[in-house]
């Protein structure tokens, strides 16, 4: 395959993968509420909440800084620096990751709230996950450098799989075995089962990671062997450089993982000093947070798996000054992610009751709402992803982490006028991640206009999709609302309204796009070759 067509293939890989990560993350959560009842699902949010910042600095960066800095190695064919900046890696994230862990384990009964213990076991479970995150991290940066996508892909599936299946088991055993049968013990022996299969996820990809690796390691260290022009660099020199690519990458999330926080925590403050009931709050908080912003993150998933096969290209061509060539990558990955997103945005639009009713079937309505509102911030995210992917690649990640506070202050101060002085109530915080959202992409394409010279292609990126995307959503509407008279099925008039209108999409994209420039899609050559037989039969 063409060097033109690896963004696309690699693109394709984390995709698929990322859609069947969340089709299982999504499916298996209902029965392991049955098992362990509401509360311990409010202990299994309590440690995973913990557990994701622990994880954020431990190894949240750590694929994005291997791949960067191994391909760009890889680009001037110094394999041999390459090879020692993999084993300097390990050494950081065994490091940092063990010190972390065991913060995790000693430090747990700290960390989860003190009104709160019963949630503290299910964090101290999850404190080796921290260690083993950080070695898994490491490989798969590894392979991505190399432009390999497939090792990443197929283990991120086999994490979730075993994760889901592990964690119902685990569960249920020690409900079974280890609770007393009173409910506070039952939450707490079924929250702590339940991280056993966070665990076993991170084992069983760390697992399949290793096997991989030692099946190519003869071509490895062929390369290096064979690699005798560079001077290897000092671990003192690998260790400086991972610190300089991590430390903002991590800052740029945590500033991230803040900001729904701090909004959060200024709902619930402003409001209630205006007198507002406290469940009432609650309930219509869990409306953004757990029901929309649980449905916006999936095509958002699927969408950042271009800016992440993106990285090592734009770094490696960056390494060696090929500025046109790395500019002609950011718009295919730009074109690639709408050719994703406007369809979702425009598809959630059009269904968000349904779609909504059909996930969350204690909602009140205000969710669907926001996905109708909010759906369009799909884009404004997916290029803010995409910026800071090339700002990361071609050594610049300070920059969205300044980008990422600038907006935290805006959005701050947009969340507390709008509560203050408007009756938006939880839609303020629909508008100020609009405003977040907005604020990081015209940074950052400020940025990457002077250090690349970047003109975002808004005609060739944009606008088949918009035009594709009319017909998918008359389509999407007449078919559901149309086939609900009849049957009065929401699942079934979900499902294949979705279905026509994804095809609908496909077909007049294809027609407006051409065969050339489909095939470039992903899975584009599969639908062409499959169209033009089936037009040939007829």
């Amino acid at each position: 395959m063409s060097q033109k067509n690896n963004l696309v293939r690699n693109a394709s890989f984390l995709m698929i993968a990322a859609m069947i990560s969340k089709v299982i993350g999504l499916l298996y959560k209902s029965p392991l509420s049955s098992i362990v009842g509401n509360m311990g699902m409010g202990y299994i949010s309590l440690a995973q909440n913990a557990y994701m910042i622990l994880l954020m600095i431990a190894s949240f960066s750590i694929p994005q800084a291997v791949s960067k800095l191994i391909s760009e190695r890889v680009a001037l064919r110094d394999y041999k620096n390459a090879q020692k900046i993999f084993r300097g890696a390990m050494i950081y994230a065994a490091a940092v990751g063990g010190v972390v862990a065991l913060i995790c384990l000693f430090g747990a009964r700290f960390i989860i709230p003190s009104n709160q213990p019963n949630a503290v076991l299910a964090l101290q479970i999850l404190s080796p996950t921290i260690f083993l995150s950080g070695i898994l991290g490491v490989y798969r940066g590894y392979f991505q450098a190399y432009r390999n996508m497939l090792p990443t892909s197929v283990s991120q599936i086999l994490e979730q799989i075993f994760n889901a299946a592990v964690s119902l088991l685990a569960a249920w055993l020690f409900i079974r075995y280890l609770s007393d049968g009173t409910d506070g013990q039952t939450a707490k022996w079924g929250a702590a089962g339940s991280t056993v299969g966070t665990t076993a996820g991170v084992v069983i990809a760390l697992l399949f990671m290793l096997l991989v690796y030692g099946l190519n390691r003869r071509g490895i260290r062929a390369r290096v062997k064979g690699d005798r022009s560079h001077r290897e660099m000092s671990y003192g020199q690998i260790l400086k450089l991972m610190i300089l690519i991590v430390s903002p990458i991590i800052l740029s999330a945590f500033i991230y993982n803040v900001n729904g926080y701090v909004n959060g925590v200024l709902y619930s403050e402003i409001l209630g000093r205006q007198g507002a009931d406290a469940d009432a709050l609650s309930m219509m908080y869990a409306e953004y947070a757990t029901y929309f912003m649980s449905i916006i993150n999936i095509p958002l998933t699927l969408s950042s798996a271009a800016p992440t096969s993106m990285i090592p290209e734009i770094s490696a061509l960056y390494a060696v000054k090929d500025m046109k060539e790395t500019r002609r990558r950011i718009d295919q990955t730009v074109q690639l992610s709408m050719f994703i997103s406007i369809p979702c945005a425009v598809g959630l639009a059009t269904l968000s009751q349904p779609i909504v009713s059909f996930l969350f079937g204690g909602t009140n309505g205000v969710a669907g709402r926001l996905l109708t509102l909010g759906s369009f911030t799909i884009l404004l995210n997916g290029m803010s992803n995409i910026s800071n992917g090339v700002l990361q690649g071609i050594g610049k990640p300070k920059i969205p982490m300044i980008t990422a506070a600038a907006a935290l202050v805006v959005d701050v101060v947009a969340v507390v006028l709008l509560l203050l002085f408007t009756d938006l109530g939880i839609y303020s915080l629909l508008v100020a991640m609009i405003i977040y959202a907005v604020v990081v992409c015209v940074l950052n394409d400020i940025a990457m206009k002077k250090y690349l010279k970047y003109k975002n292609p808004w005609k060739n990126a944009y606008l088949n999709p918009i035009l594709a995307s009319v017909p998918m959503c008359a389509v999407a509407g007449l078919v559901y609302y149309g086939l609900y008279r009849l049957i009065h099925s929401n699942a079934v008039c979900l499902v294949l309204a979705i279905f026509l209108a994804a095809l609908t999409y496909l077909l007049v994209y294809l027609l407006l796009e051409g065969p050339s420039k489909m095939s470039r899609m992903p899975g584009g050559r599969y639908l062409v070759k499959f169209l033009g037989k089936s037009s040939g039969r007829k």
